[in-house]
């Protein structure tokens, strides 16, 4: 089997790629069976061909699967912990800015019974 293009899997339907990554795998142990019982030159050089593609595979799997629950998860108040944003520690625990904006009732009526005084400056 060729070497495999990312773009070309991306079209495919996930039966489609389960089928295609079976086949990938039962190459791979044909292959490896080769090389033990000593095979062609040709057939060892296609192992790194074969796993390559096995990950191609799997990388565009795993993006899919991951990109549909991005969308399933859109709009929703709770998201699981790997489709959140990474940031940092500190910027994730940040409080956000409409808890920055909230004034208790202690500081409402701080800032109404004593506004901030405005003076006039001699030029």
């Amino acid at each position: 089997m060729a070497k495999i293009k990312a773009h070309e899997l991306r079209g495919k339907k996930k039966e489609e790629l389960m089928k295609q990554l079976e086949e990938l795998k039962q190459e791979l142990s044909v292959l490896r069976v080769a090389k033990v019982t000593g095979g062609a030159v040709s057939k060892l050089s296609k192992i790194r061909v074969v796993r390559k593609s096995i990950a191609r595979c799997l990388t565009v799997i795993n993006q899919t699967q991951k990109d549909n629950l991005r969308k399933f998860y859109r709009g929703k108040k709770y998201k699981p912990l790997d489709l959140r944003p990474k940031k940092t520690r500190a910027m994730r625990r940040a409080l956000t800015k409409h808890e920055l904006s909230l004034r208790t009732h202690k500081q409402l009526r701080k800032q109404r019974l004593y506004p901030m005084r405005k003076f006039a400056v001699k030029a």
